[in-house]
């Protein structure tokens, strides 16, 4: 049991690792944009952040909790995934398809993140 608990949380570690990398480019290109734009999808990128922050504190109690409560615990931080991972990849279509947008607008095309 100690051995899935350990794995669970390197693996979502190394998730929350890599979405993070993910917001930085995004916020890298949405300095960017106008300021309509920047604002909007800045406050969606302080959202997941904050989404991002209360799994890993999540992430952090399973870590320092007690190996016998782990089942208990593992919903919990499920559900907590599932609504981070999909505000991720929806904040990412979102930006892609308003970022397409304006530089059609421009008339650029470019790919981002």
């Amino acid at each position: 049991m100690t051995s899935t608990r350990d794995a669970y949380i390197e693996k979502a570690k190394a998730q929350l690792d890599k979405w993070n990398a993910d917001l930085d480019k995004l916020e890298a290109e949405v300095r960017k944009a106008e300021s309509d734009t920047r604002i909007k999808y800045e406050e969606r990128i302080k959202e997941i952040r904050e989404k991002m922050e209360e799994t890993q504190q999540r992430l952090a109690r399973v870590r320092e909790g007690n190996k016998d409560a782990w089942q208990d615990v593992e919903a919990g931080m499920e559900k907590a995934w599932t609504a981070l991972k999909e505000s991720v990849a929806k904040a990412k279509s979102e930006f892609k398809q308003g970022y397409k947008e304006g530089l059609e607008g421009k008339g650029k095309s470019e790919d981002v993140a």
